[in-house]
């Protein structure tokens, strides 16, 4: 056995200052990394003597990634090039378009922890129909009541939590519940950064879909990305415009809504923020038998009908052996995959912003909606400034609307983080262990475990035995206990 260190990636700058030093150099791109695994399949050398040829012969490197990705269709070897991107002085609405690649990583700066100034975008849509005085008056509104906010929660913060604000290592926690707190009046046009991996088939991707969306911001962000990049892979990267299919689904999908909507009608009732749509039917059954399956030679249909058949003790004994020796922070077993939940939600922009990085999730959201309402943080009602907050709520409504009648693509820009969204999610049992660890436990922001616990509420009624240990990291050890009151 050999383990080889193929590459890593390095700080640009670095880079660039050996690109300088060494002008005859070709081979620095990640190209030639993927050009030699593509050819793994179909050669006999050794995958390091393929980087080595790939390295001397980077203009053949590229012609055989061309081949392979565009005209043979092996679209995965463009996943060996990856890229680590500085995104710089976005919006937060646009962020919410850029995380939507599941398949990247990305790390935002957090409106919980920094303190933000009064940086924000004035989209060019905005100024070009002569809204700029209505969107930047409502701004500055809300940013001048933002910081008026943390000066209030700030001291309200540290009263209430004495014990903790005796010792200098949390002051920073409690100011971070102060800021977080507070953002709920800052708007979506806010900027922000991130920190964004992103491998060469997914830049592609995410190059055409921006540029199909109606915000110029979007648009723009997709030719920077590519400027950046286009350079470095060029044989790897190739369809970067907006097709028909990104540009019009969408519109002429909401075309046909709105016929069918005037058609057929919409009254329907109001749901619950959190509301259960969907789960496999006897879940537990289905667990039961996904473990029968992976721990046996016996066939599905077999195990599922052995599941069935199984008493009610039996068949919770047999699924607790899979979480008998489980500890806070262990992954529960990939046979929790096979059963699923869908929620519809109503939430906040500050939580969504949370719930949509947990990407092994399918995530559909609606358009946000101030009919919805808003979310105000109860240490805003505590500190008595609920009806400032109600206020400024009320302007912001009315310069969404203003701006709605003329360019409704850049209306949201003006809403907050109270705002809110309506959308439908599904995930597996095993996402919802991770989604309760990491959301219902004590250190998560209030909004998110409300909405988390909500969640698992209802998830616990539908497959009792599969979520019999899904709680937040530091309810762990009691529910542990009380699932097995003899095991030390």
């Amino acid at each position: 056995m050999k383990i080889l260190l193929a590459g890593y990636n390095i700080d640009y700058d670095v880079i660039r200052t050996f690109k300088a030093k060494s002008k005859t150099r070709q081979d620095l791109t990640p190209e030639t990394i993927s050009a030699a695994y593509a050819r793994i399949s179909r050669s006999p050398k050794p995958v390091h003597e393929l980087r080595e040829i790939a390295r001397e012969e980077v203009d053949q490197a590229r012609q055989s990634n061309r081949n392979i990705v565009f005209d043979m269709g092996h679209s995965s070897i463009a996943e060996h090039a990856v890229f680590n991107i500085d995104v710089v002085g976005v919006s937060r609405l646009l962020v919410e378009e850029i995380e939507k690649f599941r398949l990247c990583s990305f790390t935002e700066k957090s409106q919980r922890y920094v303190l933000f100034k009064k940086d924000f975008i004035i989209p060019e849509e905005i100024q070009e129909n002569g809204l700029t005085d209505t969107f930047v008056s409502a701004v500055d509104a809300q940013n001048d009541f933002y910081h008026s906010l943390y000066e209030k929660l700030r001291p309200y913060i540290f009263e209430k939590y004495p014990t903790l604000a005796d010792h200098p290592a949390n002051q920073s926690m409690l100011e971070g519940w102060a800021k977080e707190d507070a953002r709920y009046v800052i708007s979506m046009a806010t900027q922000t950064q991130l920190g964004m991996t992103i491998n060469a088939r997914n830049l592609e991707l995410m190059l055409r879909r921006l540029a199909a969306l109606p915000l110029t911001e979007a648009r723009d962000y997709s030719d920077q990305l590519y400027d950046a990049t286009k350079q470095i892979t060029p044989s790897l990267i190739r369809y970067t415009r907006a097709t028909d299919y990104d540009k019009l689904t969408r519109k002429n999908l909401r075309r046909q809504c709105q016929h069918l909507s005037e058609e057929y009608g919409t009254g329907l009732p109001k749901s619950s923020n959190v509301q259960l749509i969907y789960s496999t039917p006897d879940a537990d059954n289905q667990i039961a038998a996904s473990l029968l399956f992976s721990s046996s030679n016996i066939p599905y249909a077999m195990c599922l009908k052995m599941a069935g058949n199984m008493t009610p003790r039996t068949k919770k004994s047999f699924i607790k052996t899979a979480f008998a020796n489980l500890q806070p922070h262990d992954a529960v077993l990939r046979e929790m995959e096979n059963v699923s939940l869908q929620f519809e939600l109503i939430l906040s922009s500050s939580c969504f912003a949370q719930i949509k990085r947990h990407r092994m999730a399918t995530i559909i959201t609606q358009e946000y909606n101030p009919e919805l309402g808003v979310t105000i943080p109860p240490s805003i009602q505590a500190i008595g400034r609920q009806k400032d907050f109600t206020k400024i709520m009320r302007m912001t409504q009315k310069a969404y609307e203003h701006i709605k009648q003329k360019i409704p693509e850049a209306a949201p820009y003006v809403l907050t983080n109270a705002h809110r969204k309506r959308i439908l999610m599904k995930f597996n049992a095993r996402e919802m262990y991770h989604l309760a660890r990491l959301r219902a436990d004590a250190h998560a922001q209030w909004d998110i475990r409300d909405l988390t616990e909500k969640m698992l509420s209802q998830a616990r009624k539908a497959m009792p035995l599969t979520l019999m240990l899904a709680c937040g990291k530091n309810h762990f050890p009691e529910v542990f206990k009380k699932a097995f009151p003899g095991k030390p």
